[in-house]
């Protein structure tokens, strides 16, 4: 069906400012990102916790200052590796994590120094999914330019830290912060790659019950490390108690590129994409649940797929199954979730409904390319009883089109991704195809109406082969008969040619028959008549075929039929002088008035003479009520007000040629025409 939506014509301009050269950034690239080197270090037996690894003195440069410890121009906190427990600041949560295996990275310089406002960035690579990892100081100095100014200016000395994932960290813009004097920064759950870490020197005072930031009389300057645990293998979670599991693909013969499903690798080989999760769950006896994670990889290219996962039990399922891109989910962090009775309401995740519960299905619209984790929320000792099968699939099109369309491929711009889509048959819609947009039964009436409403065209086709039009007669019979065949085929019911030629041909012969009920208005010779319908079939025949359905053709189309009615007119009274215009000015004015009122009244009589005007007025109202029933077309009403379209222009061309008195004016003209050529005879007798 046609769709007149307004439609927009725009350009995108994407610029990106950056550094040219990398390791530098800034609006000048002149201040440089030290990347931090890592290493792999060992772990006391007897300190399994990260955060214990760690010492953090109990005091800090605050601390000092106020207890007036140290009072020379140089203030320096030594650590003096005391445990602490961290308290949460702004939105870094602090927790503790058992550790098996420990990266460590330590920034190249000894000291870094700060002055007021500046601001240090640091890169870190993380390869691999882990729990979180945690930057904290191993030294801290405050080096003042003055030894006269009074302790209590800074009391409030901070070292902000900022952390951002794949771009640069901002006071203003930034994922994770926190005093790192006081408490180090925890990034718990890090996505996999790049992350920049940025320091700040901040003088807070207090005046009127408000902090404020001032000037700086010094320069802080600090070391630090960077530690990321990481769990043995087969192992994840924060505590590194619950299994982990690494899927491998495995390609399924299908057109879609890049169609293909996951197997734990001890089941490669095995044609069935569904793997019992027997043997694969974790157990503890320490909680009430119990965590299973499964990694795997979307390669690249494919990130026009969908990736759709199912679990399947004999019982009701009492699972839950999140998933996170790049990173290990937590119950608190987490991107799409599902299980038996609820899920993510996201318009990138579908999940399909079961009332038995037994089956949890879900497809993740268009997976990012990289390491996806789906973790199990389950009851300990959950399938001793009930076999539960778990399946990955990476797919083109969701739900197969839900049976009501074809899946097409494509490649984007780039040359580099596929994606795939959903061509859905007449009676359905929606990316997957899985919205009815008319049932059967509406289906039917919808056909009828718009197949039978061209029977109109038999009123104007019949009265033209009375008045033995017979040009005018075969333009409307055609015109009604391939208006039927079109919509056939539209609405997927039968197609004697193909959808295009048959569009063309019901909007051209559409055009052609409403132009030509005005030409037929004007009685000129066949000639003229033939050398119009010749320029207005070929400004119709281009109109059809390079936009049918723009909503200004109508206007265009009735536009060129007035100005053809106007042209016959204009040949016809030049050539039989119906109506009498003097040709020369005459300077009286009394005698150029009555000449101009005795032409109008000609004009008048004339007009008079030609039309029933009656049908003439009905002609211009069914024609007004055509053109609203177009303006009123949607994509829900579009079958209705078509119909309608169609009864009320095809009857508006039946009043405009029924308005004619066609044999009354032949006779009234053809006699003063022979008049004119007698009197033009010499007289020489």
């Amino acid at each position: 069906m046609i769709n007149r939506g307004k439609a927009y014509i725009f350009s995108i301009s994407i610029v990106i400012e950056g550094c040219s050269t990398m390791g530098v950034w800034g609006p000048y690239c002149n201040q440089s990102v030290n990347m931090i080197p890592c290493f792999q270090s060992s772990i006391d037996k007897h300190s399994r916790k990260l955060l214990d690894l760690n010492m953090y003195s109990w005091g800090s440069l605050n601390h000092m200052a106020q207890a007036g410890e140290d009072k020379e121009a140089n203030y320096h906190l030594s650590s003096k590796w005391m445990t602490m427990k961290y308290k949460q600041v702004d939105n870094n949560a602090s927790m503790f994590v058992t550790a098996e295996n420990l990266m460590t990275c330590n920034n190249t310089i000894e000291l870094s120094c700060l002055r007021n406002g500046e601001l240090n960035i640091y890169a870190v690579d993380i390869v691999s999914i882990t729990s979180q990892f945690v930057v904290s100081l191993t030294d801290l100095r405050f080096n003042q330019t003055s030894s006269t100014e009074n302790l209590g200016n800074f009391s409030e000395i901070l070292l902000m830290s900022y952390a951002r994932y794949n771009a640069m960290p901002l006071k203003s813009l930034h994922d994770y912060s926190t005093d790192i004097s006081r408490a180090p920064l925890i990034v718990n759950s890090p996505k996999v790659g790049r992350w920049y870490i940025a320091f700040q020197a901040v003088n807070q005072t207090e005046a009127s019950g408000t902090m404020q930031e001032t000037f700086l009389n010094g320069s802080l300057c600090f070391s630090f490390m960077l530690q990321v645990p990481e769990c043995s293998s087969g192992k994840a979670g924060f505590n590194c108690t619950w299994e982990a599991h690494t899927l491998q693909r495995a390609s399924k013969n299908s057109a879609v590129p890049f169609a293909s499903y996951y197997l734990p690798v001890s089941e490669l080989g095995s044609t069935d994409a569904g793997f019992s999760l027997d043997n694969l769950l974790s157990n503890s006896s320490v909680e009430q649940t119990a965590w299973t994670y499964f990694f795997f990889d979307i390669p690249t290219g494919a990130a026009g797929a969908n990736m759709h996962v199912r679990l399947s039990s004999d019982t009701k399922l009492n699972y839950g199954v999140y998933t996170k891109f790049s990173g290990l989910l937590t119950m608190d962090n987490w991107d799409y979730f599902a299980n038996s009775t609820s899920r993510s309401n996201d318009s990138m995740f579908l999940a399909s409904d079961d009332s038995s519960g037994k089956n949890i299905d879900f497809y993740v619209l268009s997976a990012r390319e990289g390491t996806w984790c789906i973790g199990l929320e389950h009851p300990l000792n959950a399938n001793n009883k009930y076999q539960t099968t778990m399946s990955i699939w990476l797919e083109g099109c969701p739900n197969h089109c839900s049976h009501h369309g074809a899946c097409r491929n494509s490649i984007d711009e780039s040359g580099l991704t596929f994606y795939s889509y959903c061509a859905c048959d007449r009676d359905h819609g929606g990316f997957d195809c899985s919205n009815e947009l008319v049932t059967h039964k509406g289906h039917i009436w919808q056909l009828i109406f718009l197949v039978a409403s061209n029977a109109a065209a038999i009123l104007p086709a019949f009265w033209a082969l009375r008045q033995k039009a017979f040009a005018e007669w075969v333009l409307f019979t055609s015109s009604g008969i391939s208006s039927g065949l079109y919509h056939a085929c539209d609405r997927g019911t039968w197609c004697v040619l193909s959808f295009h030629v048959l569009q063309f041909l019901d909007f051209w012969l559409s055009f052609m028959a409403v132009v030509s009920t005005f030409i037929y208005m004007a009685t000129i010779d066949e000639a003229s008549k033939r050398a119009i319908h010749t320029s207005i079939s070929i400004l119709t025949a281009l109109l059809a075929v390079t936009g049918a359905t723009r909503s200004a053709n109508i206007a265009i189309v009735v536009a060129i039929g007035t100005a053809g009615l106007l042209l016959g007119w204009f040949l016809e009274f030049s050539v039989h002088r119906a109506i009498h215009c003097p040709l020369r000015f005459d300077l009286n004015m009394p005698e150029r008035w009555q000449n101009l009122r005795s032409w109008l009244q000609n004009l008048i009589r004339t007009l008079q003479k030609r039309f029933h005007w009656l049908y003439l007025l009905l002609g211009f109202f069914t024609l007004a009520l055509a053109a609203a029933c177009r303006t009123l077309e949607a994509n829900e009403s579009y079958w209705i007000w078509h119909s309608f379209w169609h009864i009320t222009i095809y009857t508006s061309s039946f009043f405009f040629l029924y308005s004619m008195r066609t044999n009354e004016s032949n006779e009234q003209q053809e006699p003063a025409y022979e008049l004119t050529r007698q009197d033009s005879l010499p007289r020489t007798e």
